[in-house]
Order: C-alpha cells, then sequence, then structure tokens
C-alpha cells in the first residue's frame, strides 16, 4: 500500500507543463546584436523567399517543373525558419527561456514536417534536372503536370507521415526530472534524453524510417548528379557543360550548401561539444540555408533574374 502511495506521489508524476530553452544564451551586453542579427536573417528569408514564389507566380514563362518546385522549397524554407527563428526573437525579448509542453510538441512536429520536406523537394528538383539534361527530347512527356503534383503532394504526405509518427511516440513517454532542453528549440534527440521512461522503440523508428528519409533522397540526388555527369561528359563540349552547370548550378549550390554545412559541422569538427555542434549544424539549416536559398537561385539564374527585371519595370511603370 505504501508503495502505492509513494508512486502515485506528485514528485513521480510523468507530465510537465513546460521546458526551458537553453541552447542559445548570450551575455545581456550583446543581446541587442544577436536580436538584431537574428531578426534580420529572419526577415531576408521570409521576403527573399516570397519574392521567389512571387515572380514564379506572375511570370508565365516561369511556369516549368523546375520553377514548379522551386516555388514549393520556398515555401518550406518559410516555414522551416518560422519554426524556430520567432520564438528564439521572443526570448530574447521577453529573457524567459520557456516553452509550454504542447508549444514544444507542435514545434517538433512542424520541423520535422518542413525538414523532411527540404530533403524530398531536393531529390526530386535533383531528378527533374536529370530529366532535363540526359532526355532533353522527352522531358515534357516524362515531367508531365500530373507527374510534378504527385511527387509534390508524395513529399508532402512522407513528411507529415513521419513527423507524425515520431511525435506520437513521443507524447507516449514520460519527462520527470529535469525540464532543460539545451538546444534553441525542442529537437527530437534531445527531449529523447530527457525521458524517464523506455525509448528503445523511438530509437529504432529513428535509425529504420527516419534514417531512410534522409538517406534515400540523398541517394537519389547523387545519383542523379552522376547520370548528369556520366551524360555530359560522354561528348564533352564546351557548350554542353555551360549548358549543364546553367541547367543545374543553382540546385547543386543549394544541394551542397545544405549537405555540407550539416556535415562539415559533424564530422569535421572535434574541437567544440556535442551539443555545440548539434547548435551550429541547427543554426545553419534552419536559419542560414533559408536565407541564402533565395539569393544563390535569384543570383545564379538567369530566368529568375529576367522575371525579377520585368517585375520592377512593372512597378515602375504603374507608379
Amino acid at each position: 500500500m505504501l508503495d502505492i502511495e509513494e508512486h502515485m506521489r506528485p514528485e513521480n508524476q510523468s507530465s510537465v507543463s513546460e521546458f526551458l530553452l537553453l541552447g542559445l544564451l548570450f551575455p545581456p551586453e550583446q543581446q541587442s546584436l544577436f536580436f538584431a542579427l537574428f531578426l534580420g536573417m529572419y526577415l531576408t528569408t521570409v521576403l527573399g523567399n516570397l519574392l521567389i514564389i512571387l515572380l514564379i507566380r506572375l511570370n508565365s514563362h516561369l511556369h516549368t517543373p523546375m520553377y514548379f518546385f522551386l516555388s514549393h522549397l520556398a515555401f518550406s524554407d518559410i516555414s522551416l525558419s518560422s519554426v524556430a527563428v520567432p520564438k528564439i526573437l521572443m526570448n530574447m525579448q521577453t529573457q524567459r527561456q520557456s516553452i509550454s509542453y504542447m508549444g514544444c510538441i507542435s514545434q517538433l512536429y512542424f520541423f520535422i514536417v518542413f525538414g523532411c520536406l527540404d530533403n524530398f523537394l531536393l531529390a526530386v528538383m535533383a531528378y527533374d534536372r536529370y530529366v532535363a539534361i540526359c532526355h532533353p527530347l522527352h522531358y515534357t512527356t516524362m515531367m508531365r503536370q500530373e507527374l510534378c503534383i504527385s511527387l509534390v503532394a508524395g513529399s508532402w504526405f512522407f513528411s507529415c507521415a513521419h513527423a507524425l509518427l515520431n511525435t506520437l511516440l513521443l507524447v507516449q513517454l514520460s519527462f520527470c526530472a529535469d525540464n532543460s532542453i539545451p538546444h534553441f528549440f525542442c529537437d527530437l534527440t534531445v527531449l529523447l534524453k530527457l525521458s524517464c521512461s523506455d525509448i528503445s522503440l523511438n530509437e529504432l523508428v529513428i535509425f529504420t524510417e527516419a534514417a531512410m528519409v534522409v538517406i534515400l533522397p540523398l541517394i537519389s540526388i547523387l545519383g542523379s548528379y552522376i547520370c548528369i555527369g556520366t551524360t555530359v561528359l560522354r561528348v564533352p563540349s564546351n557548350k554542353r557543360l555551360f549548358k549543364a552547370f546553367s541547367t543545374c548550378g543553382s540546385h547543386l549550390f543549394v544541394v551542397s550548401l545544405y549537405y555540407g554545412t550539416i556535415s562539415g559541422v559533424y564530422f569535421f569538427s572535434s574541437s567544440w561539444g556535442s551539443n555545440d555542434k548539434d547548435i551550429i549544424a541547427s543554426v545553419m539549416y534552419t536559419v542560414v540555408t533559408p536565407m541564402l536559398n533565395p539569393l544563390i537561385y535569384s543570383l545564379r539564374n538567369r530566368d529568375i533574374k529576367e522575371a525579377l527585371e520585368m517585375f520592377v519595370n512593372r512597378a515602375n511603370f504603374f507608379k
């Protein structure tokens, strides 16, 4: 009887009402500087990607599969950055690091959704570039509208299903003592470390289903570019090389930035602790990469440049 009563005491209950996000704590004298820095990067991300979406919508020359996928990538980048950065800015202003339990679970779900969606969309865009270069005569028939919509819908479906599965498994766990998260958002692996329940099923899902969500798109991207390189080098010419670079350059740059920053931080830096590496990597792909994507596509893409010039000229005409 005493054991039952002791088990039911409040201190042994498994629910928590909030977590503390302790991943980005700056000295008071640097708070304003970092607030302005994160706010500037977030506004650049939102406005830059919204401009990409607007240009693609308004310019009929950009109503092609490549830019259809790019518009969804731009939306995903805005959403991915919006999952974490507004909360960072609010915490800096209020000097409070807390986030409610439901807010934490919601943040986790949407972070997984848009993180996975970026992976799938980059893979889909790589396939589109493969068809454009390796099968140019059949491009319009292979990349028909129905297939493009199906690829994007499939990316959304698998991203949401993956996020839902991991979130549902997480809410079954108990969080007993420490509610401090050494991160600036509710990351799945960090939350699992805080749990006092058996997390073997969660880890099994992460190492199987979750690993496939990351590895399969990456394999697809590498396979597409290997085929592209083989096709281009089979009959090398300056004209063909230039066409391949102009067709794939922006996407290849984005892929290199996205995967390169993560692998660079995790595998080639040994001077920091694991928490520091996690935080730096997360800042790179939640804040920096979504901000740079529209700049890369606008600076390295002739079609986007022309659409932007037409948009500016049209805006000046109506003044």
